[in-house]
């Protein structure tokens, strides 16, 4: 069943992001005194009182031209006109989408022209709306709150959403202009695929993501950095649930800039352990890049699984070896997660860009493929047959039996006399002695060493 939304609107800078962090309980929104940092839809779950619902926060929605009697400003260039355009369209977006709509405005300010512009927009959406009149933080702000009934939208909160003073009060309200109740149900987490959109920054994340969707869900610019903060979109392939989530590009640590930025890269490695698979990025214009191989390394670390999407294949002048070349370059550059499957599509085009759902269910399914006992005994009986463990200081390694102990990754605990003969080598020997079996495509699987005394020797 599909849960309510709740849809935080309003200028820029009167604290939407505070209040979205509020109310899903977690620091999931990048929050900064800089106006116009949250450029992109958000959304998070909230529980108020057993009641589910889905908050979206927005990015602020600018005025354009000044109203008489306002101090102008400097023009704004032509790509800044552009991008503002685009915050405001994905502010109208999530206006569209929700069942109540909050208003955050700023107290200590009071009732502003851009507060005014705002209001006009949303009295257009027929939407139950409510005031958040946010900073109310000393004596005089229930006062200065008042002021907001001016502006003919509804009932006015005032709250701090920096302390939670009031956010319950709005809760409240919010809650009880939901629709009724048979529209809409608890909805149980399930599990489902979870795909990560990564790489480092104007890779063509959102591009591809906008693909998928076939809607202009991410905003799309030639700027580095656009997104910001981690975006979740739920969709049906075949029936399926799956769940994109769109990430900030990842610089290598030392080209992280401070503030925003880095907020913003500490969200993609959430969104990163969040997720079952990543889909990292390439562009084929610029063949792999260290920051790539800094990224797959970050999902590894996670024991997530890894596509390799190789974009703008559209722009690459081809003959009839160029995605060979292609291939073995980059699976060299990768050489320590050989199991990667590797895609070359075109964002822009559509180009197979119809192929990365079908290798991410594909590669799912291998994440939580589980092989019985007797067949993975067999394997190992055969690897240990074909070339057995060397001995170190006349002892020698003995393996008992193996068993897989979980999926999400395969994880395989074998029982042996003693673990700290395994060397790595031998480790790396018996997995790829499982792969040749079993592909596991696409994901890290982790063996597990375990000592015990006595036992079945051979």
């Amino acid at each position: 069943m599909k849960k309510p939304l709740v849809a935080l609107v309003g200028r820029p800078n009167v604290g939407k992001s505070t209040l979205f962090n509020r109310l899903i309980g977690e620091r999931r929104a990048v929050i900064s005194d800089i106006a116009g940092t949250t450029r992109d839809r958000l959304q998070g779950d909230a529980d108020w009182n057993g009641t589910l619902f889905t908050v979206v926060d927005t990015g602020g929605i600018e005025i354009f031209h000044p109203k008489a009697g306002q101090q102008s400003t400097e023009p704004l260039s032509e790509d800044s006109v552009q991008f503002i355009a685009q915050i405001r369209a994905q502010a109208m977006l999530a206006i569209q989408d929700a069942d109540v709509i909050v208003m955050v405005t700023d107290t200590q300010q009071g009732v502003t022209a851009a507060d005014e512009q705002v209001a006009e927009i949303l009295q257009k959406s027929s939407k139950p709306i409510v005031i958040a009149a946010n900073k109310a933080d000393h004596h005089k702000a229930f006062d200065e709150a008042m002021d907001f009934y001016t502006l003919g939208l509804g009932e006015v909160i005032p709250l701090s959403a920096l302390h939670g003073d009031g956010t319950g009060d709005l809760l409240d309200r919010v809650v009880a202009l939901f629709p009724p109740a048979p529209e809409y149900g608890s909805e149980e987490e399930e599990d489902h695929l979870k795909v990560a959109i990564v790489g480092r920054p104007n890779v063509g994340k959102s591009s591809l993501l906008n693909k998928l969707l076939g809607e202009e869900r991410a905003i799309v610019s030639e700027i580095a950095g656009t997104t910001r903060d981690a975006l979740d979109t739920d969709i049906q392939w075949h029936g399926q649930r799956v769940t994109l989530i769109d990430t900030a590009g990842i610089r290598r640590r030392g080209k992280i800039e401070p503030g925003i930025e880095q907020y913003s890269v500490l969200r993609a490695l959430k969104a990163i352990q969040r997720a079952d698979i990543a889909l990292l990025l390439i562009d084929a214009t610029e063949g792999v890049t260290a920051q790539d191989t800094h990224v797959a390394g970050t999902v590894l670390d996670e024991l997530k699984s890894l596509i390799i999407v190789v974009n703008k294949w559209d722009l690459i002048e081809k003959d009839s070896y160029t995605i060979y070349e292609h291939t073995e370059k980059i699976k060299e550059a990768f050489s320590f997660m050989p199991y990667a499957p590797i895609l070359f599509i075109s964002a822009m085009t559509g180009q197979r860009v119809h192929q990365i759902l079908e290798a991410a269910m594909s590669v799912y399914e291998e994440r939580v493929r589980r092989i019985s006992t007797s067949e993975l005994n067999r394997i190992v009986r055969e690897a240990v047959a074909r070339h057995a463990p060397t001995s170190q200081d006349l002892r020698k390694l003995k393996i008992y039996y193996a068993t897989q102990v979980r999926v999400d990754p395969p994880t395989f605990l074998f029982h042996v006399n003693e673990a700290e003969l395994v060397h790595f080598s031998y480790e790396r020997y018996l997995e790829n002695s499982i792969r040749e079996v079993f592909p596991f495509s696409g994901t890290p699987i982790r063996l597990s060493f375990r000592s015990r005394s006595g036992g079945l020797e051979d």
